[in-house]
């Protein structure tokens, strides 16, 4: 219907004729509304937010000839929802309070439109087409909205994998993979990437992968172990498997698991001591006083790196 109405402009007109009395009303709407981000919300800065959204919506209505938001005539209104809801997504925003921003335009705008009154026909037409677009434009803000937390979402898992597989440098030389939890695919591949560029930018030659906080080995998580095991390799790192508590060991057998003829050790600190020795260094005990002895790198003696 509506591209005949609003090819009239009446719409437009009241928007425009009314603009500064319609902002007043809306910034009240949403600053009266307790509960909601929207009322903590700069009253300048919301207040500017709304005075850019109603210029672009009359200046979309000018020119539209119909209620569809997803119209050409409608692209600059969309880029304004579209980067503020993924700003107020970012603050903590609920879905439904980036929707509240739109939907609160219908009183004032509604209360405008009995005021000047004229046809009962013609109010119908403007009242309708107003909330045709305001419904549209609030479902685009949801929509918006959902993708910003979807995306806000991964790239927090991503900095959560990053952070759960941390490459340590044991001593010069020898680097350690501590990993807790359970390995899939995608964290296989963060802890591969992560390993094999601290190899390249530290030029170890041996690396430690530590198992010890991993719940369970079955033949997926042997698999990506594995895999990581001939990167390094094929970067000149030789790894030591840690870790390895009865159960993962009967785990193992019981699977009947080839770890590829892979050092492995039953505690970090057997790893580490093997990671020395092939290094070529090794651990003297050194008396620093009466009654008192020190571990310290007696042969080979480098500063941890």
């Amino acid at each position: 219907m509506s591209a005949q109405g609003l090819k009239k402009g009446r719409l437009a007109g009241i928007v425009g004729n009314h603009e500064a009395e319609i902002l007043a009303n809306w910034v009240g709407e949403q600053t009266a509304v307790k509960g909601r981000r929207g009322a903590s919300l700069n009253e300048s800065e919301l207040r500017a937010q709304c005075e850019a959204f109603l210029r672009a919506f009359r200046e979309s209505l000018n020119g539209a000839a119909s209620t569809d938001v997803e119209s050409n005539e409608w692209r600059a209104v969309r880029g304004m929802l579209d980067e503020l809801s993924r700003a107020r997504a970012a603050k903590g925003f609920s879905s439904s309070e980036m929707a509240f921003f739109v939907m609160s335009l219908k009183r004032p705008l509604f209360g405008l439109l009995r005021e000047i009154g004229g046809d009962a026909q013609s109010l119908a037409d403007t009242t309708w087409e107003a909330t045709e677009i305001l419904d549209r434009m609030a479902l685009f803000t949801t929509e918006v909205y959902q993708k910003a937390r979807e995306e806000i979402i991964a790239r927090q898992q991503e900095e959560m994998l990053e952070l759960s597989t941390p490459v340590v440098t044991l001593w010069k030389g020898i680097l350690a993979l501590p990993m807790i939890g359970t390995l899939d695919s995608a964290r296989t591949q963060t802890m591969m990437e992560s390993l094999l560029q601290t190899i390249l930018d530290t030029g170890s030659s041996i690396a430690i992968i530590d198992i010890t906080g991993v719940p369970t080995v079955d033949t997926l998580t042997a698999q990506h172990l594995l895999k990581t095991v001939t990167a390094a390799r094929l970067m000149g790192a030789e790894c030591i498997l840690s870790g390895i508590r009865p159960q993962i060991a009967q785990t193992i057998v019981h699977l009947g698991l080839d770890l590829g003829g892979m050092i492995t050790k039953a505690s970090l600190a057997d790893a580490f001591a093997v990671a020395l020795e092939r290094t070529g260094r090794t651990i003297v005990r050194v008396r620093t006083g009466p009654g008192r002895e020190s571990t310290a790198t007696a042969i080979g003696m480098d500063p941890p790196a």
